[in-house]
């Protein structure tokens, strides 16, 4: 993500003709959509973007489960579960 909004940055100074960008080589400016590209490539052929998406779903059964048995009056809500 961080790749892409430097780009976006990039492209809209060199459009805008802010110097220094306006001079730069429209290869350097494109240079961040490119490696936005590597990355996501990189993160989902390395199972990167599926282990975070497991991760948040497991957090998140882990809070429903938590609200659930304090809501049920049989667990601590002050008390941190492992």
């Amino acid at each position: 993500m961080w790749f892409v909004a430097i780009g976006v940055l990039t492209l809209l100074l060199k459009l805008l003709g802010v110097a220094p960008v306006a001079g730069w080589n429209w290869l350097l400016v494109l240079a961040p959509f490119a490696l936005a590209v590597v990355w996501w490539a990189w993160a989902d052929s390395s199972g990167l973007t599926q282990r975070k998406a497991m991760q948040r779903m497991e957090e998140r059964k882990a809070a429903r489960r938590e609200k659930n048995v304090v809501a049920l009056g049989q667990g601590d809500p002050n008390k941190k579960r492992r």
